[in-house]
């Protein structure tokens, strides 16, 4: 983002990119569209002018009506879609294998399916809404925050639902939850180089590494809880807040 853009055309943009792959627009399609308007406000802005004699006085309308006109990239959002089903599978087989053999029930796989696919749609409205609208600090906050704890709180629904309803139930044993994790983490490894970024393994690490480190220290289970959690979410805030400042340098 050029630094000579006002503050209104520098967020404008910002919410451009969002709606546009919030629809599935080409990423590369997006990165011109945005470029050229880029320098078409920064012309403007220095004949004194706004973003509001660019895009009009509904940037929401502008947003819609350069959505449409773009085509669609339903491969990249299928891609993106089936990352976050495995992205939540790869979690849910490294920490129950940390703790056993693996089983699951098919009201649990299906169930985790759903709440997936639930999430993907919740995220990609918010992205929208977020967007296209000016929206408050206060508002932003309770959208995201709302939506974050929908599949915490569809999971907790799954999880006392699975206890009363009885489905068939699928032992891995032994050799399947080996061969399970070793192709979870092929399957990590692998996205990790191909989108040369480590965020995935490390957020797992950290979800996963407490409960098997604290499996063999003698402490009670209020306790193991409380250091887990602080060392779950403290280590999580801790890389994306490093992440977030070597991203800044980056740019600057």
């Amino acid at each position: 983002m050029k630094h000579g853009l006002s503050k209104k055309s520098q967020t404008f943009l910002e919410n451009l990119r969002l709606y546009l792959f919030s629809n599935g627009k080409d990423e590369k399609e997006i990165n011109a569209i945005v470029e050229e308007l880029e320098d078409h406000l920064m012309e403007a802005e220095a004949r004194g002018k706004t973003v509001d004699h660019i895009v009009g006085e509904s940037p929401k309308q502008y947003m819609m009506q350069l959505s449409n006109e773009m085509t669609t990239d339903t491969k990249t959002w299928v891609k993106f879609i089936i990352l976050i089903l495995f992205g939540a599978l790869s979690y849910s087989i490294l920490t129950n294998a940390v703790n056993g053999q693996l089983s699951y029930s098919l009201l649990e796989i299906l169930g985790s399916i759903m709440i997936s696919l639930i999430f993907i749609i919740a995220i990609r409205s918010l992205f929208k809404s977020v967007a296209a609208n000016s929206l408050s600090k206060a508002k932003e906050f309770t959208l995201f925050y709302v939506v974050g704890l929908l599949p915490i709180a569809l999971f907790v629904g799954l999880f006392y639902f699975n206890r009363l309803i009885e489905t068939p139930i699928f032992h891995f044993g032994s050799i399947g939850t080996i061969l399970a994790v070793v192709l979870t983490l092929g399957f990590l490894i692998g996205m990790s180089l191909w989108t040369k970024t480590w965020v995935m393994l490390i957020i797992l690490a950290l979800l996963v590494f407490p409960d098997f480190l604290f499996r063999y220290i003698d402490i009670s289970p209020e306790t193991q809880l409380i250091l887990s959690t602080i060392l779950t979410f403290g280590g999580i805030s801790l890389y994306l807040y490093v992440n977030h400042k070597m991203s800044k340098q980056q740019t600057n």
